[in-house]
């Protein structure tokens, strides 16, 4: 009953805000909109009583696991799920019960593909709730990210591993997808920053990637920039990851990966202190032709990195004007 009264809630919001910015119809065409109207509300309808039946499994543990993969399968094509999930009775206490049940088979590793893919779906329906406008702020709030931070500390390389650090990115890379302020201001008061330039230095590819975005997105916001280029130790981490993964990359290139590395790289040259840092130990690989077949498609990243390199030497030139008043920088170890 909840969930259905939830539900029309949510349908008269959004038929309000449809007739509001609805032009005027002839009689002849509201009639046709009327019945296809009927048809599909009706076999939404049947879609929805499934949808509350799933929601409603939740909560019983003999039912909850083929609710949860039914519903990680339909979450993209049930726009309003993350508020019927939020509001529902004790649905987030039961996906909060499955990441907490996988925390001993963690650590000794002994997680099989089975318990692995179960995690993930919850995870999945964690990430529906954390992208929606409607429910994002409430997720950060009960400080829900926390709980997925146990899974992106393992090390495991096996393929349960794997996924579940990748489902677990997922998630955070959903809340930072949304350029919001207070993602940000969260993130930063976690140990968000270091999990991710763990991953980056030693994840697969796809983990990599999830991971470079995060960091990415986390630097495109001035708080994150002024965060990370505020002391040397957080600058020297974050560019002794990024030049790590500069030479793996040119013994395995990427280019969605270097994408993201290079936007990282830029984002920093903004800071000037970070800029003069980059003076000294920015890859050669970056400034010689290593990557130009890699980005011979890519106009985007190819144009990021010229303009990377363009900041950097015009800090060295900068600098040079200066006489060397400016002490040296310490060279960081890659």
């Amino acid at each position: 009953t909840k969930l259905i009264l939830l539900d029309s809630l949510l349908q008269e919001k959004r038929q309000t805000v449809n007739m509001s910015n609805s032009p005027p119809v002839s009689s002849s065409s509201a009639s046709s909109v009327s019945q296809s109207s009927v048809i599909n509300t009706t076999g939404s309808n049947l879609d929805r009583e499934k949808v509350y039946q799933w929601i409603i499994e939740l909560s019983a543990p003999e039912t909850r696991e083929a609710a949860l993969l039914e519903l990680s399968k339909k979450r993209e094509a049930v726009p309003d799920l993350a508020p019927m999930l939020w509001h529902s009775y004790g649905t987030m206490a039961a996906l909060l019960q499955e990441i907490i049940n996988i925390y001993p088979a963690i650590n000794p590793p002994a997680l099989t593909a089975h318990q692995s893919n179960r995690v993930c779906n919850a995870l999945a329906l964690l990430q529906c709730v954390a992208s929606h406008q409607d429910t994002r702020s409430a997720f950060l709030l009960a400080h829900i990210p926390l709980y997925l931070y146990p899974f992106l500390h393992t090390v495991s390389k096996t393929r349960p591993f794997e996924y579940l650090r990748l489902t677990s990115l997922g998630v955070i890379g959903a809340l930072v997808k949304t350029d919001e302020q207070e993602v940000i201001n969260f993130l930063l008061t976690t140990e968000i920053i270091p999990l991710c330039l763990r991953i980056m230095e030693s994840g697969s590819e796809l983990s990599k990637t999830v991971a470079t975005f995060i960091l990415q997105k986390i630097l495109q916001d001035e708080t994150g920039l002024y965060y990370i280029c505020q002391t040397y130790d957080r600058f020297s981490h974050v560019a002794m990851i990024l030049g790590k993964m500069v030479l793996q990359l040119a013994k395995e290139p990427s280019q969605r990966l270097l994408k993201h590395v290079v936007r990282c790289y830029l984002r920093l040259s903004d800071n000037t202190r970070a800029c003069e840092a980059l003076c000294q130990c920015l890859p050669d690989q970056l400034k010689d032709d290593t990557f130009s077949e890699c980005l011979k498609d890519d106009k985007s990243t190819k144009n990021g990195l010229g303009q990377l390199l363009k900041n950097i030497e015009t800090m060295s030139s900068q600098a040079n004007s200066l006489g060397g008043q400016k002490p040296p920088q310490q060279k960081i170890q890659l």
